[in-house]
């Protein structure tokens, strides 16, 4: 039987709002799930720049007991709240969201790597990362020595990049590539790292501030030597503070 279309109407408007009530509900339901994934998933990237994770690996636990976080600001100063007055928390602070501010505005996270034994001693110094690839955006942390010049490890991540070419940047082999690597060079510059165009295979061809490249990916490459040349200067300041021998305090 044909329906009227005051009845289709009501029905369509009934079910929309049927359909929306549940989604609402499970959006609010699922929060605190996404949440704690959300959590995990920044707390295992930011590990996964200083040690090698395992399924096994307990992330929360090693982070909570081997990490402490700061925030700064571009002349390296602590901030400890925000412009409401609320407590600032390093790992909540969006990364993509603050590299869209002028530099002199945004709030720049500093994780530290504690040693195990000595909770008062530095073994990382962590820093976010956040640029253009080829595609898309890419971003990742950098962890670096206790005397902010060598690198000990990065994490990278990206959201489009070419499978087999850009993509693998995420690959361990070519995330080793930038251990020992130099981000300043023996005058005190920060010159960074340079992954060079295509790929030899050979690590002693490449200096210290050198990584070799990827295989037809120039352009993701590129984007990786800028976002970690262009992160580590956000944070020159605060690098040039400790350096000196300054404490930044820790929350």
């Amino acid at each position: 039987m044909q329906q009227s279309n005051l009845y289709i109407i009501i029905f369509s408007v009934a079910l929309t709002v049927v359909l929306g009530g549940l989604l609402s509900i499970a959006a609010v339901g699922l929060k605190p799930m996404q949440t704690k994934a959300i959590e995990l998933d920044t707390k295992k990237q930011i590990l996964s720049s200083v040690m090698e994770l395992t399924p096994e690996t307990d992330v929360i636990g090693t982070y909570n007991s081997r990490t402490n976080s700061i925030v700064v600001n571009l002349e390296g100063e602590l901030i400890e709240n925000d412009k409401d007055g609320n407590p600032l928390i390093a790992e909540k602070i969006s990364i993509e969201k603050e590299s869209k501010k002028d530099p002199e505005d945004m709030l720049l996270p500093v994780f530290l790597y504690m040693n195990e034994k000595d909770a008062s001693k530095v073994d990382a110094y962590i820093f976010p990362l956040f640029g253009n690839g080829l595609w898309d955006k890419i971003w990742g942390y950098i962890a670096v020595s206790p005397d902010l010049t060598t690198v000990k490890g990065i994490a990278m991540d990206h959201k489009g990049e070419t499978p087999g070419l850009g993509a693998r940047i995420t690959d361990k082999e070519v995330k080793d590539r930038y251990k020992t690597k130099k981000l300043f060079d023996a005058n005190g510059n920060l010159v960074g790292i340079e992954m060079k165009k295509g790929e030899r295979g050979d690590p002693s061809l490449f200096g210290e501030h050198e990584v070799d490249g990827m295989s037809g990916a120039t352009l993701t490459g590129n984007g990786v030597n800028d976002m970690i040349l262009k992160y580590i200067q956000f944070y020159q300041a605060y690098i040039d503070k400790i350096k000196a021998g300054e404490t930044v305090a820790l929350n």
